[in-house]
């Protein structure tokens, strides 16, 4: 495997800038990851999601009976951080390491599949079935890439999907859900409180009663492998002037939820507490919506796979054979498409793939090179292993 040919993909995926506001935003990624694959004799088939949006599927096809292995990883990344001190998209390599948006957040782990890619096709590099690429559009945002694939009846035995975990294996993390608390009180004189319903005051109590009430429960609904559901509340914004009683506030929230809890019993946790709002400030109205653009139509669940399944265990093999033998098994912080590949397209899945989350979406993203390389070799032997699992 050329690591040198890896290096200039992943310059190349970083220089093809894929941000929302981008005119055909994923599409130069998809070129150059078609033409990599291309010049080593893989196939592509590319299917426009929305228009100048397409995802990217190749396989490698040993034309022999045996598992059906998945790479997935999302072509888009977040913009540019405002006041960024260099140039995101120049791909500048120092001291071993290659700076750039995308770098970690996934760009690093798109190159290291596709010389997964490469390497596989080669002649006996297989020994049986199948490992298709699929590079999706809009992670970011709705994952509108990987509710396309599954949408399209795309099955496999198993997926990895290439997060940044550095490179350590990846068997679950936390649903996702982001939401918006809207309180709408009465307008009166600040001189005459007593006139108005005051909404600042009800989201303050519902404040309250989340850590009061609320996160003391999470304890209960402990998850043997991803732990505690979280719940982050993140914006707040309401009110006229200072002598006006509150008319409206409006508050955001990130849950992330566990296997011990249900879709539902998020919602009806945070319904039961502004009932009690309610019923402290009467005429106040409050209401729970989902934040536009969190999801499509496929609920963003928690991820979990068996320690034991055959697609953990010839990770493990594979990093134990290139010189990783005591890595550990991890759950990975943030939500990934995983969950859609594992709930909904019934794929058992693993977070799995170079970089570190921390320099993911930052103005310093950056990826160690050696990292990207080794994830290549980590790809390839892990695939030829699952291809012998039955």
């Amino acid at each position: 495997m050329e690591t040198r040919k890896i290096t200039e993909l992943l310059v190349n995926l970083v220089r093809a800038r894929s941000y929302p506001g981008v005119p055909h935003q994923e599409e130069a990624v998809v070129r150059e990851l078609n033409s990599f694959l291309a010049a080593a004799g893989i196939p592509s088939q590319v299917t426009e999601v929305r228009e100048g949006r397409p995802n990217l599927l190749a396989t490698v096809d040993t034309r022999r009976a045996g598992p059906h292995l998945l790479f997935c990883g999302h072509t888009d990344t977040v913009p540019p951080n405002a006041g960024s001190p260099g140039d995101l998209f120049a791909a500048e390599a120092k001291e071993g390491r290659l700076f750039g948006r995308g770098t970690a957040d996934m760009k690093g782990a798109l190159a290291s599949m596709a010389g997964a890619m490469a390497a596989l096709s080669r002649p006996q590099a297989l020994a049986s079935g199948k490992v298709t690429l699929a590079a999706v559009i809009d992670e970011e945002m709705e994952s509108l890439g990987t509710e396309a694939l599954i949408l399209s009846g795309f099955r496999a035995d198993a997926a990895i999907v290439g997060e940044p975990t550095g490179n350590g294996v990846g068997i679950g993390h936390k649903g996702l859900e982001w939401m918006t608390i809207e309180f709408k009180g009465r307008a009166a004189h600040g001189s005459t409180p007593e006139a108005g319903v005051n909404a600042i005051s009800a989201a303050a109590y519902f404040v309250r009663l989340v850590e009061e009430e609320l996160v003391p429960e999470f304890e209960r609904r402990r998850d043997p492998v991803l732990g505690l559901p979280l719940i982050n509340l993140g914006t707040i914004s309401g009110g006229d002037q200072p002598s006006t009683v509150a008319a409206r506030c409006s508050l955001q929230l990130d849950r992330r939820w566990v296997t011990t809890e249900t879709i539902d019993q998020v919602f009806d946790d945070l319904e039961r507490l502004l009932g009690k709002v309610r019923e402290r400030q009467p005429g106040l109205k409050a209401m729970i919506s989902r934040v536009p653009g969190g999801m499509a139509t496929m609920i963003h669940g928690p991820l979990t796979i068996d320690p034991g399944h055959a697609i953990v265990q010839s990770a493990r093999k594979a990093l134990a054979k290139l010189g990783r033998p005591s890595a550990d098994l991890t759950v990975f912080p943030a939500w990934t498409d995983g969950a859609l590949l594992s709930r909904e397209g019934k794929i058992p899945t693993i977070i799995w793939g170079p970089g570190d989350l921390k320099y993911a979406h930052s103005p310093e993203e950056s990826i160690e090179l050696e990292e990207v390389h080794l994830a290549a070799g980590l790809y390839a032997a892990a695939a030829q292993d699952f291809a012998a699992s039955r």
